[in-house]
């Protein structure tokens, strides 16, 4: 794909993933939706150029940052509010609601477990199935640096580089856990410096620049399918808005947050690259922003006229 073209669309794909969520938080705000959800502006840079990466066939196992990364993959959006709103639009057709709970096979998104650290061994056996079944798939998994903690983070990484499974261990540092600073509860200065004890290459990427992210992904994707083995890829990003929607977000400082807001905004700093090249007008990007904003709309209206599910439903997949 030429440059522009692939800028372009990796610009696209963050707006789509900035308007998806504003839609979102609209609900929420409107009481459509209730429960948790964690708000991942700001990590856009990180989440697109690293499933951009991927091939038709990979798989993915999410973080709960968001729903950057089913949006970025090209999941139907629609879909996306569905499972949110609980009805049969949703890709569980009404049968789990919520982050958790997404998954769409057709697109390698195997979804994400139930507490932090299960996607570890989940993503290395579908990495081993793809090694077993003799194809060149690969899984990206995402994680953040609280979840880097998680004892199966070790034992799956250690697994997957004794037996070199196609697998790219992607750590989001937003540099927040919860609540808990990164530097006071990570003993190491960068996470990716723990790969040389699993015998696999570290890297540490700008998370709020997309086309690092995407370049250092591509290089650990390739390494995989050569049946080299599994990479850990640090990306230095940050969350804009609170773990979850409703949280005071006391525990930071409030000008350290606003500083990444002003200048380190990944959707900004490309759209800067990419009037500064020459290779997008600002016209050219409002009207990207205007066509994703109507395929955002129409998505959220598809969902919202969906029927919830039938009572009798919940004994589905039920066995005696």
């Amino acid at each position: 794909m030429p440059e522009r073209e692939r800028l372009l669309d990796f610009y696209e794909r963050m707006v789509r993933c900035m308007l998806w969520e504003q839609k979102l938080l609209r609900f929420i705000d409107e009481g459509k939706i209730s429960g948790f959800y964690h708000a991942g502006r700001g990590q856009e840079g990180t989440q697109v150029g690293a499933v951009a990466a991927l091939g038709p066939d990979d798989y993915m196992m999410y973080a709960h940052r968001g729903c950057g990364y089913m949006v970025a993959r090209g999941m139907p959006m629609s879909k996306l509010f569905g499972d949110f709103l609980a009805n049969t639009e949703g890709s569980t057709r009404g049968l789990g609601a919520g982050i958790v709970h997404i998954a769409w096979p057709q697109l390698g998104i195997l979804g994400q477990s139930g507490t932090l650290g299960g996607c570890f061994p989940i993503a290395a056996g579908a990495a081993l199935s793809a090694k077993y079944r003799g194809t060149d798939q690969v899984c990206l998994c995402f994680f953040g640096d609280g979840t880097a903690n998680r004892g199966t983070f070790h034992e799956a990484a250690n697994a997957a580089s004794v037996w070199k499974l196609p697998v790219i261990w992607l750590c989001e540092n937003n540099q927040w856990a919860v609540s808990v600073s990164v530097r006071e509860a990570t003993a190491v200065k960068q996470i990716a410096d723990r790969a040389g004890a699993y015998g696999m290459p570290g890297e540490v990427v700008d998370g709020q620049d997309v086309v690092a992210v995407y370049e250092a992904v591509s290089r650990a994707v390739e390494r995989a399918r050569r049946g080299e083995g599994p990479s850990l890829i640090e990306a230095m990003t940050y969350r804009f808005r609170g773990h979850y929607e409703g949280d005071p977000d006391t525990y930071r400082d409030r000008e350290e947050v606003e500083r990444w807001r002003k200048e380190r905004d990944p959707i900004l700093l490309l759209a800067n690259r990419l009037r500064s090249e020459g290779l997008a007008s600002e016209q050219d990007l409002e009207q990207i922003r205007a066509r994703v904003q109507r395929e955002v709309d129409e998505a959220a209206e598809e969902a919202l006229g969906a029927p919830m599910p039938e009572r009798e439903r919940i004994f589905e997949f039920v066995t005696a």
